[in-house]
C-alpha cells in the first residue's frame, strides 16, 4: 500500500506524549520525515526512538511554544535539517488552572493563553513563510470540543481553544489560494497524560459525557490529523473537525 506522506517533512509540537506522539508516529509510518518537538526532552526523545523502531526518520528539537523566538528557531532548525517544511501540527497545550472566572489567577490565565493560543499563532507565524517559499503546505491546529462550547472552571482553556478555531479560519482565508491549507480539529476527552491526575469518579463522569460511551484514543485523533495533512484532503481548508464520540451532538 502506498504511503500518504512519502518524503514529506512534518513538524509536530507537544510530540513527547499523547496525541502529539501518536501523530508523529503515524506521520512517520506514512513516509514523512518528522521533527519531534516538546518541552519534555525525555518524552520527545522517546517518541523519536519509537519512530526509528518502526523504520521511520525523526529528530528531536526542544522548544517552548509560548516563546516567539523558540518557534522561529524551531522552523529554522527544521529547514536546516530538511530544507523544506511541508506539514505542521500545532498540538502543544496544557489543561491549566481550574477555577471560575472571578477566582482564576492572572498568572494561570496568561500561562494557558500563552501556550494554547499564542503558541499556535507564533507557530504559524514562522511556519507559513517557510511554506510560501515552496508554494504549498498543510497545517493542522489542535483545538478541542471546548473550541465550540464552554466547560465549568476552564475559562482560559475554553477561550484559548475558541481562539485557535478562529485563528485557523482566518489563516485559511489568507493563505489557501497560495497553496497552504489550514484546518483545526476538536478532540473530545482523550486518554492522554493530561487526564492522569483525575480520580476514578471524575474519569467516569467524563466518559458519561460522550454518547459513544468511552473516551477517545490518541491513535484515533492521529488518523484524522494525518488525513488532513495529506493530499487526500486537498479541497479541505478553513474547517473544524470534531472527533469527540458525539459530545457536541448533544
Amino acid at each position: 500500500m502506498s504511503k500518504l506522506l512519502t518524503e514529506k517533512v512534518a513538524l509536530v509540537t507537544g510530540a513527547g506524549s499523547g496525541i502529539g506522539r501518536e501523530a508523529a508516529l503515524l506521520y512517520a509510518k506514512n513516509g514523512a520525515h518528522v521533527i519531534v518537538s516538546d518541552m519534555n526532552e525525555a518524552g520527545g526523545l522517546e517518541t523519536v526512538d519509537k519512530i526509528k523502531a518502526v523504520g521511520g526518520d525523526a529528530r528531536f528539537i526542544k522548544a517552548d511554544v509560548s516563546s516567539p523566538e523558540e518557534n522561529e528557531r524551531l522552523v529554522a532548525k527544521t529547514l536546516e535539517a530538511y530544507k523544506v517544511l511541508d506539514i505542521a501540527c500545532n498540538n502543544a497545550g496544557i489543561g491549566g488552572e481550574s477555577n471560575p472566572v472571578g477566582d482564576m489567577s492572572i498568572e494561570g490565565w496568561k500561562k494557558v493563553i500563552d501556550i494554547n493560543l499564542n503558541g499556535v499563532f507564533y507557530g504559524m507565524h514562522y511556519q507559513i513563510p517557510a511554506m510560501l517559499t515552496q508554494g504549498k503546505g498543510a497545517i493542522v491546529n489542535i483545538a478541542s470540543i471546548l473550541g465550540q462550547v464552554g466547560f465549568m472552571n476552564s475559562s482560559a482553556y475554553v477561550a484559548a481553544k475558541h481562539g485557535v478555531v478562529g485563528l485557523t479560519k482566518n489563516a485559511a482565508m489568507e493563505y489557501s489560494a497560495k497553496g497552504i491549507r489550514v484546518n483545526s480539529i476538536g478532540p473530545g476527552f482523550i486518554k492522554t497524560p493530561l487526564l492522569n491526575q483525575l480520580d476514578e469518579a471524575t474519569m467516569n463522569m467524563l466518559v458519561s459525557l460522550h454518547p459513544i460511551g468511552r473516551l477517545g484514543e490518541s491513535k484515533e485523533v492521529a488518523e484524522l490529523i494525518v488525513w488532513l495533512s495529506s493530499d487526500k484532503a486537498s479541497f479541505v481548508t478553513g474547517s473544524y473537525y470534531a472527533i469527540d464520540g458525539g459530545y457536541l451532538s448533544q
